[in-house]
């Protein structure tokens, strides 16, 4: 069997990228300057990262620039510049996050491979499906996914699967946590995760544990059955991981991948002494084969912090990588000397100083072959050398030294000029934000998001709320729908709240009530990709909307939500009063109360604490800072919702928010009674209807990023 299965490194510093390729990786996947989701490590400047490109390609590797965060409008309008001398040194792909950045790359660079980074959270072939029209080649699904899911969302579609096979694990769904960003200001989304969920917390005010640290993946001992599922590229974790920890994982992952390819699953093995060694290369918390066989489970977290043990220093020392090139030399007396350099199908032809006779002693064959062949610390290395060499010929040492430099810089052009591009005919896309196409509205719409029957009848009788979002746990309930059909009132929208993470079972849920669901809402909100597609597969004709984690951070992404056919966004929770106005949310919604979701995890608090009980509801976990933060436990979908420890407030906030022009302003219960539900409708109904100014209210609250932002 050939190897057909990519072994995908790290590479968070120039040192740690040629240890991957020195150990056998057929790729590696970096940051630049800018925009990488590994803020901290040290990335690449702009004269390394071009130095990498070419080192990469002489040795016949790929090389994917991390571009996977998101982007605000102004680093959006940089992005082109950004990207252009890379481009056009033979980058071979761009891993994306941000569907704006996503829309730019394919019509900037129609050529340029671009990858679907973990941080989309694409869980099925839906949401893949979703991506593939806007020329995405290659997805990271989210992690929490099963082979048979992978395999299935391959076969569907087609597209590359780049899966994650060894390192460390986020507790939740990456690119659906803000817990860094709410409580320290330090945003995943930006590369700057503070990895907060890595401390002990107190369970239901049980002893403090590390319940949302999971143990790091280690996937050696089922290669198989990894590549018989379709995986095309085995992605290593560790972009802030030293070169010998890089060196070290790579090697082992290279060779069990080539032993399945030599002798099949029957004949793998892996020997005790390799385990070791990989697994003692770095030690932190355990290893887990994460979730490839299991949705969740206790044993995959490490609930207390190991003792630090004092290691051994190690410091990686380079292997002196060079490609083996064939060559032929011929002298002859009257004519230029002439180098030949063949390597991997490529040949040069140089030639030197005019070959003279000899008037004393003739040039030595063994003499001149052991000249040539001193390559020193260039990337090649002789196979085979033919001397030819005609009379009694005589040539400086220095010539012959020169010829083969010269000879060797043409074959380094010749092999490098392959992938270099001309600058693409299409320009860059500008700044190209609309006016306004909807009426400003002096004030905006008051809505809501319910999440119990309480809360929907406080919602229901109050004439303020012009739209009540349900989710969708209880949205479809005999009781909740009874009401809403009972309580319709004149003007009112019922939106359903479509679940954060819609992968297959949770779809064949909505498949049986996709009629009645039509019948009873006036519209949707869609929290992913998935649910999206989904929609559109069905012909589904009436409003779409989509929630604040489906990221709109900037004009390009607004184009992408646009042509997805959703009619109203929700503005993203990170972004300043600053940011928005540049974003201009008119006609967007904007969150201004709650408890915001810092969390939608595959890992169940109750399951790993106490064990599952199947009962939908909500428990507590309190920090270091006796923080409360509430726990839902979204039993029917399989997933936990972790809410932030104090609820956003804004209603002081009215006139900076009108300001912004928002179509509405949307507030959302999470665990409040009906007596606050009541009062916060009241106090922010009557701040944006332009009535008596709001003061400050006498419980913990926060501003969210209404003014910090994230840097």
């Amino acid at each position: 069997m050939d190897s057909n299965v990519e072994i995908l490194a790290p590479a968070g510093s120039y040192e740690s990228l040629r240890s991957a390729i020195s150990a056998g990786a057929d790729a590696v996947y970096l940051g630049g300057s800018r925009y990488g989701a590994r803020a901290y490590a040290r990335n690449l400047s702009q004269e390394d990262l071009l130095e990498a490109i070419d080192y990469v390609h002489i040795h016949g590797r790929k090389i994917y620039l991390t571009v996977n965060t998101l982007l605000k409008d102004r680093e959006l309008n940089e992005l082109y510049e950004y990207l252009l001398p890379y481009y056009q040194r033979g980058l071979d792909a761009v891993i994306v996050q941000d569907t704006g950045v996503m829309r730019c790359i394919r019509q900037w660079f129609p050529d340029l491979s671009v990858h679907a980074s973990t941080q989309m959270t694409i869980t099925n072939a839906l949401g893949a499906s979703c991506v593939k029209e806007y020329g995405i080649t290659r997805v990271v699904p989210a992690r929490e996914l099963s082979l048979d899911e992978i395999c299935s969302m391959k076969q569907k579609t087609g597209l590359e699967m780049e899966c994650f096979v060894h390192g460390a694990l986020c507790y939740c769904y990456s690119g659906q946590c803000l817990l860094s960003s709410m409580i320290g200001g330090r945003s995943g989304n930006r590369g700057q995760c503070a990895q907060p969920c890595r401390l002990p917390y107190r369970v239901q005010g049980r002893k403090p544990e590390d319940i949302m640290s999971l143990k790091d993946l280690c996937t050696i001992d089922f290669l198989p059955e990894l590549i018989e599922a379709g995986i095309d590229s085995f992605k290593i974790e560790g972009r802030m991981k030293q070169p010998d920890y890089v060196y070290t994982v790579v090697k082992m992952y290279r060779k069990y991948a080539d032993l399945y390819f030599e002798k099949g699953k029957d004949g793998y093995r892996v020997s005790q002494r390799d385990k070791e060694d990989l697994l003692r290369v770095y030690q932190r918390r355990g290893y887990t084969k994460g979730y490839y066989h299991q949705h969740n489970g206790k044993d995959m977290i490490s609930f207390q912090r190991p003792g630090i043990e004092k290691k051994e220093e190690t410091e990686w020392k380079e292997v002196k990588l060079q490609e083996k090139i064939n060559g032929k030399l011929i002298l002859s007396v009257g004519q230029n000397a002439k180098l030949m350099l063949n390597y991997q199908g490529r040949q040069v032809i140089c030639e030197g100083e005019p070959v003279q006779e000899a008037m004393r002693q003739p040039l030595d064959a063994d003499r001149v072959e052991k000249q040539i062949r001193k390559t020193g610390n260039t990337e090649y290395t002789f196979d085979r050398l033919v001397i030819q060499m005609e009379g009694n010929v005589f040539l400086p040492m220095q010539a012959l030294n020169e010829l083969r430099r010269e000879a060797i810089r043409c074959l380094t052009q010749t092999v490098l000029a392959e992938y270099h591009r001309e600058i693409p005919e299409m320009r860059p896309i500008q700044d190209s934000r609309e006016e306004a196409v909807i009426s400003v509205q002096e004030c905006p719409e008051l809505t809501v998001l319910v999440q119990d029957e309480e809360q929907l009848e406080q919602a229901i009788m109050s004439e303020r709320v012009s739209s009540i979002y349900v989710e969708s746990l209880s949205g479809m309930d005999g009781r909740i729908i009874q009401k809403l059909r009972a309580g319709k009132r004149p003007g009112i929208r019922y939106i359903l709240a479509m679940p954060y993470i819609f992968r297959d079972p949770v779809i064949s849920r909505f498949e049986k009530i996709y009629d009645e669901m039509v019948t009873i809402y006036d519209g949707v909100m869609v929290r992913n990709l998935e649910s999206l597609e989904w929609l559109k597969l069905h012909g589904y004709s009436k409003e779409i909307r989509s929630d604040s984690n489906v990221y709109v951070w900037n004009q390009s992404a607004k184009q992408f939500a646009k042509e997805q056919g959703i009619c109203r966004y929700t503005a993203p929770a990170e972004l300043n009063d600053r940011e928005l106005k540049s974003l201009n949310i008119e006609g967007a919604a904007l969150i201004v109360y709650g408890y915001q979701p810092v969390m939608i995890t595959a890992g169940c608090i109750q399951k790993s604490s106490s064990g599952c009980d199947g009962k939908e509801g909500y428990l507590s976990i309190t920090d270091r800072y006796q923080k409360q933060f509430s726990v839902r436990k979204c039993c029917r979908y399989c997933y936990n919702i972790i809410y932030n420890s104090a609820p956003l407030y804004l209603a002081d906030k009215a006139d900076e928010i009108m300001a912004l022009h928002p179509a509405e302003v949307r507030l959302d219960f999470c665990r409040e009674d009906a007596n606050v539900v009541r009062e916060m409708i009241e106090i922010y109904g009557t701040a944006f209807s332009g009535g008596e100014t709001v003061l400050t209210p006498d419980m913990d609250y926060t501003r969210g990023h209404f003014k910090r932002g994230v840097k």
